[in-house]
C-alpha cells in the first residue's frame, strides 16, 4: 500500500507550521517502511488534489481554526471542510478538486482513505518559526496521531 503523509502549512507563520512540524519529527523517527512517503506542502485545491494522485491512501496535517481549545486534535474526512487554502478566485475546495480529479480517471485514493488532521491553532498571523507553547505540548499527541492512523488493525483511514 502506498501512503502519503503530507504536513501543510506556512514554515513563518506561528501554529499553521504544524503540520509541517508533525512530519519533520515523523521522519526523525524513520518508520522504516518504503510505503510510506513523507511530505511538506503549502497549496490547496487542484495542487493539493494532484499531490495525491498514485497513492491509495493519504494524512494530510494541517492547522485549523474552529473555536476549540488550541492543541485539539480534529479527525476530518474530505467532505468536512468545504474550505479552501488558497487565495486565489481559481482555486476550488478539497471536495470539489477531488472531485474534479475522479472525473478526470485520475488514480486518487478513496474519500474514506483520506485522512485530514486538522489540529486547533491559537496564532496563524504572528511572523515566528516556533509554535504557540500549546500547540509545542500538542505536537507529540498529533504525531502520536498519525502513527496510530497508519497502524494496520485500523483498516480504512
Amino acid at each position: 500500500m502506498k501512503t502519503l503523509i503530507l504536513g501543510l502549512g506556512n514554515p513563518i507563520l506561528r501554529d499553521d507550521s504544524i503540520g509541517l512540524r508533525v512530519v519533520e519529527e515523523i521522519r526523525r523517527r524513520d518508520l522504516g517502511d518504503p510505503g510510506i512517503e513523507l511530505d511538506q506542502d503549502y497549496w490547496g485545491g487542484l495542487r493539493l488534489m494532484e499531490r495525491m494522485i498514485g497513492y491509495d491512501r493519504v494524512i494530510i496535517i494541517d492547522a485549523i481554526l474552529t473555536g476549540a481549545e488550541p492543541g485539539t486534535i480534529h479527525f476530518l474526512s474530505p467532505g468536512d471542510i468545504p474550505t479552501q487554502r488558497s487565495a486565489s478566485a481559481h482555486d476550488v475546495n478539497l471536495p470539489t478538486a477531488l472531485e474534479l480529479g475522479r472525473q478526470a480517471k485520475a488514480p486518487l485514493p478513496a474519500s474514506e482513505d483520506i485522512l485530514l488532521i486538522g489540529v486547533e491553532a491559537e496564532d496563524v498571523q504572528t511572523f515566528d518559526e516556533s509554535l504557540s507553547p500549546k500547540l509545542e505540548l500538542a505536537l507529540p499527541r498529533v504525531v502520536a496521531a498519525v502513527e496510530d492512523a497508519l497502524k494496520p488493525e485500523r483498516g480504512s483511514l
